[in-house]
């Protein structure tokens, strides 16, 4: 008995430090990491900036694959935000806050498609942004919304008189009433998203496209990043999508550098080089 008592005793300290290693270590995880970021010594902050990526509607993060392995190869750190396409402020929220926790220094916040729409409402919302990037995107002002700007100038075979002949819709659990996921007809995914990538790739893009609710489509956006942040602005002159005369008229209200190629709207995959470079001006500030 004396002996099972001092074995006990001697456990006891070891119980506690281990305890206490735990805690600590759960109170470390609950602190959000933009606190740790603040307190860090300012010559933390000058290094290159974090290149955040958010992809659009009808895609997902491996459509920027290509431009991923560009940035990394020049020395980037590059990682792709959440985007869940289910409302245009709530996919802003996550995306701030994944800004916030995730990265330590500057950060170039690139959109591609309704990404666009995500990041104009989500840099307001995480101080480290000091660019935005729009791909082939959405850059609306206060109150505009996806489908205004689609429709706002002719060329979209997206704005279309009866939908359902270009896209397909499926409820989802937990829907407010009317709403549903739109995803693009796979039969029409390449002529429209991507008409100069092999066929074999566009079906395999339309078999892995993420859907967009309709009511993300029509929430009208909040004040605009794009006022107090440099931005820039890559124009697929073959987009079919979002007309290339829609996104040249956001990108000159928003005063934004712009470059122009002759893709589709995926144009990551199509022309990943010259979107790099967009990019990597953006990081540069040039």
């Amino acid at each position: 008995m004396i002996l099972t008592r001092a074995r006990r005793a001697r456990a006891l300290p070891h119980r506690a430090i281990t305890c206490g290693v735990l805690a600590a270590a759960i109170a470390a995880l609950s602190t959000p990491a933009v606190s740790v970021a603040a307190h860090r010594h300012p010559a933390t902050l000058t290094h290159r900036p974090t290149i955040v990526l958010v992809h659009g509607a009808w895609a997902d993060a491996s459509s920027f694959n290509r431009v991923t392995a560009r940035l990394q190869a020049d020395g980037y750190t590059v990682i792709n935000a959440p985007n869940t396409l289910r409302g245009v402020a709530i996919d802003a929220a996550n995306v701030a806050a994944f800004i916030n926790q995730a990265t330590t220094g500057p950060v170039v916040l690139v959109g591609h498609s309704v990404g666009g729409t995500v990041i104009t409402n989500a840099a307001l919302q995480a101080p480290a942004v000091k660019a935005l990037v729009y791909l082939n995107g959405y850059a609306p002002a206060q109150g505009e919304t996806v489908l205004g700007l689609t429709a706002a100038r002719p060329g979209s075979a997206l704005a279309v008189p009866d939908p359902s002949t270009v896209l397909n819709f499926v409820q989802y659990a937990g829907a407010p009433a009317g709403d549903v996921d739109a995803y693009v007809k796979p039969a029409l995914f390449g002529d429209i998203l991507a008409a100069q990538l092999p066929k074999r790739t566009a079906d395999v893009l339309a078999a892995s496209q993420s859907p967009v609710t309709l009511s993300f489509l029509s929430e009208p956006s909040g004040p605009p990043a794009w006022a107090s942040l440099k931005s820039y602005f890559y124009v697929g002159t073959r987009d079919k999508a979002i007309p290339p005369a829609e996104q040249l008229a956001m990108a000159r209200r928003a005063h934004g550098v712009i470059v122009e190629g002759r893709t589709d709207h995926l144009s990551m995959l199509e022309a990943p080089e010259p979107i790099t470079r967009l990019i990597e001006r953006a990081a540069a500030g040039r």
